[in-house]
């Protein structure tokens, strides 16, 4: 089963990662995608705590980086947010 919204936030991720001219950022970006895309496929989904952690790096990276990455970044966090709407708990 695959979870769409984890999908296309790893897949904004790794958009993000291309275009930001931070390396550092890059590959930050790129090590969340990936977390996200294995997420997405795996048996059993993440729990608040997983997702509200790769949230918060997500914000600390979106401060620190131009507008258009900026905008990608906070679409990744908006599917994530989908996908916590449907999770049981906090």
């Amino acid at each position: 089963m695959t979870r769409e919204e984890l999908a296309t936030a790893s897949d904004l991720l790794e958009s993000a990662a291309d275009d930001t001219a931070n390396d550092d950022a890059g590959e930050r970006l790129g090590e969340l995608a990936g977390q996200l895309e294995r997420l997405s496929t795996a048996d059993r989904g993440p729990d608040h705590g997983r997702l509200a952690r790769i949230q918060s790096a997500l914000n600390d990276l979106q401060s620190n980086d131009g507008t258009d990455v900026a905008e990608t970044i906070d679409d990744a966090d908006d599917a994530i947010n989908e996908y916590r709407s449907d999770l049981e708990g906090v």
